[in-house]
């Protein structure tokens, strides 16, 4: 029986092998290891795959996914790593036991929820290095603990930082040093001992391959690395893992010989871009079932070399199959690699069928 698709074909034991590879090496140098699991919508088969790769914690940046993991019954210690949001801090203290925070006053409400469910929470702080993503600018951070420290039930655990993300800022010695410095100066001005120096994410491990990882430095959030395999620098093969963690499979619903360039005057697209178009003459076109609505459509790159990804709109994957090494015939699978973005699409859209391939 042919299996439905659009599907993401999800291998675990490939994952866990990543995983096992990443905590490996963040061990030797002493860092302990959150295992992102958002990019995978916290499937169990992946969850599983991370706590059998020996990940420290389970970090998720939504409550609803940390919800779900905490329904499989993991032992490991859960953080949300998105800023809590005002509204839900007792979600947040209910299903996480340790959050990112840059705000006194979301802090105080973590607080307050915590001491009503006779918990104890525990926060880092996060500091903006310059990436002008979430943290507090660090002249404020030593107030911001003073104040954060006196609250009932809450534990400062230590002080974060996050690169490569909004600004793409890499993640260098120096950088690291800023986050060192400030702690080691809050812990002289408040006598606090802020143990954690979270120092951010997959973007660290060239850093630390290179030797350039402060030994200060205790703790990083890995998500890409341990689930794509890839250096997230510039999306290179992490040495020592698999990039074979998951493949998108679509299906030929069209196939037809047509130009390469629209005929007739042209305005914007359907999501109000003007793309361009290469001249490559006529060429056999394929239309697979999957589109804009399920995936980064730029993000995906076809197993096979000689199929080229053209573009789609919200329903349509149009592929050039005129070079394809395997024949391509009307309901054919295309197998596509996604990057990060095109999995995190996948995995959230309902329509992509999800199939857990046991190895």
């Amino acid at each position: 029986m042919k299996l439905p698709t659009p599907r993401l074909e999800i291998h675990p034991e490939r994952i866990s092998e990543n995983a096992r590879a990443i905590v490996g090496l963040c061990h030797a140098h002493h860092i302990q290891v959150a295992g992102v699991t958002k990019v995978a919508r916290a499937q169990s088969e992946v969850v599983r795959a991370l706590e059998q790769g020996w990940v420290d914690l389970l970090a998720d940046s939504r409550l609803e996914n940390l919800e779900s993991i905490r329904r499989q019954g993991t032992e490991l210690p859960l953080m949300l790593v998105r800023i809590p949001t005002p509204s839900a801090a007792a979600k947040v203290v209910e299903l996480a036991d340790i959050s990112l925070n840059s705000s006194l006053e979301t802090i105080q409400l973590l607080s307050q929820a915590a001491v009503r469910q006779k918990k104890t929470h525990k926060v880092i702080l996060m500091v903006d290095l310059g990436d002008l993503r979430e943290g507090v600018w660090p002249d404020r951070a030593a107030g911001l603990l003073e104040k954060a420290a006196k609250l009932p039930n809450i534990v400062i655990s230590g002080l974060g930082c996050n690169l490569a993300c909004y600004g793409g800022v890499i993640p260098t010695t120096e950088k690291m040093q800023q986050l060192i410095d400030l702690r080691n100066a809050c812990r002289q001005s408040l006598g606090m001992e802020l143990s954690i120096l979270s120092g951010g994410n997959s973007a660290n491990l060239p850093l630390l391959v290179a030797g350039g990882m402060p030994p200060e430095i205790n703790q990083l959030r890995i998500g890409e690395t341990i689930q794509l395999g890839r250096n997230v620098i510039d999306r290179s093969p992490f040495a020592g893992t698999r990039q074979d963690t998951y493949r998108l499979v679509a299906e030929v619903i069209e196939l037809e010989r047509k130009p390469s360039v629209p005929i007739g005057s042209r305005g914007q697209d359907a999501f109000g871009g003007t793309p361009e178009f290469v001249d490559r003459g006529t060429r056999k076109r394929a239309i697979c079932n999957i589109g804009r609505q399920d995936v980064v459509i730029e993000n995906l790159e076809p197993e096979d070399p000689g199929i080229i990804v053209l573009g789609g709109s919200s329903d349509h994957l149009i592929l050039d199959v005129e070079e394809a090494r395997n024949p391509v015939r009307l309901g054919s699978e295309i197998v596509l690699e996604p990057g990060y973005a095109a999995l995190l699409a996948a995995s959230t859209s309902p329509y992509v069928k999800k199939r857990v391939i046991v190895e």
